[in-house]
């Protein structure tokens, strides 16, 4: 019997530092096949179908690790606010940052406290504006916050 596959809500997010952007855009633009779909200074992202991942490559040569951060981007709001009652239902520690501006766009967001998890949280959140007036603006979310802090960060 045939079956049916359904496109996914979600796929994991991995934001990578590396210390030249146009080289690691070069290679796993060929890794993929795909071309990042959106490229600032110092920053691009990719959108890959198979496997459904989240690529984010963010120059920061004084880095001393890869990773930068982990996550999970949804479609759509209503997936991040679905996962925020079930991660509360859980009695995870969660810190919510709804129209945040961060990875160049307009993002609701829950960052949720993880053990032996580099910096310590999985970020889940959904773009809401992927093209805003000011992709550079003023950014409430945890993420930024720690970039000041020497963690990670998403320009």
């Amino acid at each position: 019997m045939p079956t049916t596959t359904t496109a996914s809500t979600t796929r994991v997010q991995l934001a990578l530092n590396v210390t030249d952007i146009a080289a690691a855009t070069d290679f796993y633009s060929a890794l993929f096949g795909v071309p990042p779909h959106k490229e600032h200074a110092g920053y691009a992202n990719f959108e890959v179908a198979d496997p459904p991942l989240k690529l984010v490559l963010i120059e920061n040569s004084a880095a001393t690790e890869s990773l930068n951060h982990i996550g999970v981007e949804a479609t759509a709001p209503a997936t991040v606010t679905a996962a925020l009652t079930r991660f509360r239902a859980a009695g995870l520690q969660t810190t919510v940052a709804e129209q945040d501006v961060c990875c160049h766009a307009v993002q609701d967001k829950v960052f949720v406290t993880a053990p032996d998890v580099p910096h310590g949280w999985w970020e889940f959140y959904a773009v809401t504006d992927d093209d805003p007036a000011n992709p550079e603006g003023e950014s409430t979310s945890a993420c930024a916050a720690a970039c000041g802090e020497g963690g990670p960060c998403c320009h």
